[in-house]
């Protein structure tokens, strides 16, 4: 899998994208992550990416030509299945979203920037916008971030354990149940009787048992969704 990271400030992905899982994938060979400076075609001496907007709004707005570009560039070399806009309108990123985003080949991820980006880039060359939940932040490179970590975790040989991702809160329509480790009693905090009993049945069926009522509790609309 490749993954094509736009952004005016590539900095910000440097971190995220070079450690833990991310990064050991990215040295196993298991997906290609490239950021790409969009200022590579910006407007004029000081490779402008942005301007004032038409009306009058307060803010800057990243502008289309050189957005339009940096893609035109990427796709001369390749097929994307989709062009993801991090936008805070877009549909709110799930499990699900994650999950199909994983089955894909090749996609680029648009950071906005400023006030956002010319409504013509995503009338014209967007496939699909996604949010990381109903709130502002300066930019969409840690959504983006987020987005391609998701992804990343899901891809055969990202973790250790594959099977670990199946029982991952929402792969389910449910939260996780709770986990616990060694030692089995700390400072007369105890670890539920069933779990050390040894019996695969018992076990499960505590583990099914908490993470419905651990969801009917927290996230009680994804109860209503399964129905």
């Amino acid at each position: 899998m490749r993954i094509d990271i736009l952004t005016v400030v590539p900095e910000l992905l440097e971190s995220p994208l070079s450690h833990s899982i991310v990064g050991r994938a990215i040295k196993k060979g298991i997906v290609e992550i490239h950021v790409h400076n969009i200022r590579k075609y910006g407007i004029g001496p000081r490779a402008t990416v942005d301007d004032y907007s038409y009306g009058g709004d307060a803010g800057m707005v990243m502008m289309v030509e050189p957005v339009h570009k940096m893609i035109e560039e990427l796709r001369s070399e390749r097929h994307y299945d989709e062009i993801i806009y991090m936008a805070p309108d877009g549909e709110i990123l799930d499990q699900g979203i994650s999950n199909e985003l994983s089955l894909k080949e090749n996609i680029i991820i648009l950071c906005g920037h400023y006030k956002g980006i010319d409504e013509r880039i995503r009338t014209h060359l967007v496939t699909r916008e996604i949010s990381v939940g109903d709130y502002v932040v300066s930019g969409g490179e840690i959504p983006a971030a987020i987005l391609a970590d998701s992804i990343v975790r899901l891809l055969p040989g990202a973790l250790t354990d594959e099977t670990s991702a199946l029982s991952d809160s929402f792969q389910a329509g449910l939260v996780a149940p709770p986990v616990y480790t060694r030692p089995a009693e700390y400072n007369g905090w105890k670890v539920p009787d069933v779990l050390l009993s040894g019996n695969p049945r018992l076990i499960t069926a505590w583990q099914d048992e908490q993470a419905l009522a651990r969801t009917a509790e927290r996230r009680p609309g994804l109860l209503k969704e399964k129905k």
